[in-house]
């Protein structure tokens, strides 16, 4: 032995760090749907009577305004509707208020219509109907630069069946009657014309026992029902603007 200690060799441990295997959960990224009109944003324009301003309903219960949502919710970016209706007008009172409101033509990218049930209710000429309601497709053409697959009408509802319309002292199928013939008519020009077509006629007699589907006035519809008519007119407007 040559008196020197022996060299430690002893290996120590070395402390080593857990590594957490535990997979976190990764944020959930929703994908807006896809905007056809690469981020445009687009003018729409409702023209009509108490029906497109929504009486006695809140202004975003109303039928232009539900429309906007639902189709922003299928992807397109459309600014507040612009509206020019009034309770109680009918197609030459439409006519004026146009021309008074001074909105500007082909500036528009969506165009709604829906006129006729006041020229009903106040027994007006079929004759004089049809013509104004001629005028007021040219109208809605021009707002939109021409374009004839942006403008899209919507048929008279039925008022007959609510509770103003039962208790008004009129025949029920009397008024169904009329509402068709004058429907018949618009939508013969609206088709004549190339434009697209929603009769939501129908679903509106559906308040004859639904009255969820009529305001607290007892006569114009609810925002339930005008819910409807926005999914059911939502389609053509998508299409169309591919």
């Amino acid at each position: 032995m040559d008196g020197t200690k022996p060299t430690d060799t002893l290996v120590k441990s070395v402390d080593t760090i857990p590594v957490d295997t535990v997979v976190k959960p990764v944020d959930t990224v929703v994908v807006p749907p896809p905007d056809p009109n690469m981020g445009k944003q687009l003018n729409y324009i409702a023209l009509g009577d108490s029906y497109t301003i929504g009486e006695s309903v809140a202004r975003y219960e109303n039928f232009p305004s539900q429309l906007a949502q639902e189709l922003t919710a299928k992807g397109l970016i459309i600014n507040p509707p612009t509206i020019v209706a009034r309770t109680g007008w009918t197609t030459s009172e439409l006519k004026a208020g146009i021309k008074d409101s001074g909105f500007p033509e082909h500036r528009y990218d969506i165009v709604t219509l829906l006129i006729g049930v006041n020229n009903q209710y106040r027994g007006e000429s079929k004759d004089v109907y049809r013509k104004e309601f001629k005028e007021l497709l040219q109208t809605a053409i021009k707002f939109t630069k021409d374009k004839k697959t942006h403008v899209f009408v919507i048929s008279i509802p039925d008022w007959g069946v609510t509770p103003f319309g039962l208790q008004s002292g009129r025949d029920q199928q009397a008024i169904a009657e009329e509402i068709d013939a004058f429907n018949a008519i618009n939508k013969e020009e609206t088709l004549a014309a190339g434009l697209s077509y929603t009769d939501i006629t129908p679903a509106s007699r559906l308040a004859l026992s639904d009255r969820s589907l009529v305001a607290s006035d007892g006569l114009h519809p609810s925002g339930k029902m005008y819910t409807g008519w926005a999914v059911n007119v939502a389609p053509a407007i998508l299409k169309n603007l591919k």
